[in-house]
């Protein structure tokens, strides 16, 4: 009974990632079956109407190979840091969803920028970061996964395309940053006994030899 109430627990705290990607599929088949372009929804910098966009981009995605390359690093790093960053992951996720939009709608080209990619370099950043802040076990194995997985992802924050937007990209790594530093001190990792130091005691006869 106590094993699977753990695995019930641990589904929920990866079910919020799942959820949303279940939102971003339903609203992607949405516009296929309907023939519908949501395009429009999307981030238009420096324009009222656009300022919807910093909720709605996010959701958005212009294909089915569009929304497919971001569904599998949101599961693997949303799953990763709602199980590990337990106490800060809502935090976290909200952060990467609104901050790379508003900075995108106040620097951001004169297009139209839909995706969730800012959310996915946000997560790449946070844990690799987090694993370089906190110099904990967990957080330096999941720091190398991700850079195995996704070191290449650095080049998506450079303006080499017009067709990608680079700076949802560079905003959502820099929230992410953000975010492993200002959270650096939360969810603080378990400490087993066996890694504890074992002090002897002073009265403990113990002989030390060295061999010249």
């Amino acid at each position: 009974m106590e094993e699977l109430e753990e695995k019930v627990d641990h589904f929920q705290l990866i079910q919020f990632p799942l959820l949303f990607i279940i939102f971003i599929w339903i609203i992607q088949l949405v516009q296929v079956f309907t023939g519908l372009d949501f395009a429009r929804y999307g981030l238009l910098p420096h324009t009222t109407k656009g300022l919807i966009g910093i909720i709605t981009a996010p959701l958005i995605h212009s294909n089915f190979n569009h929304i497919i390359s971001n569904t599998i690093p949101l599961l693997l790093l949303g799953s990763g840091i709602f199980y590990f960053y337990k106490d800060v992951a809502h935090k976290m996720f909200f952060m990467v969803f609104l901050i790379p939009g508003i900075l995108v709608w106040f620097l951001g080209r004169s297009s139209y920028h839909i995706g969730s990619s800012g959310i996915v370099y946000g997560f790449v950043t946070f844990v690799f970061f987090s694993g370089l802040i906190r110099r904990d076990n967990r957080s330096i194995a999941l720091a190398l996964i991700v850079t195995f997985l996704y070191g290449s992802l650095i080049w998506g924050i450079l303006p080499l395309s017009r067709d990608i937007s680079w700076e949802y990209h560079l905003f959502g790594a820099l929230t992410g940053i953000y975010a492993a530093i200002i959270f650096r001190k939360s969810d603080p990792v378990k400490k087993y006994d066996w890694e504890d130091e074992v002090d002897i005691p002073p009265e403990d006869n113990i002989t030390i030899q060295n061999y010249d």
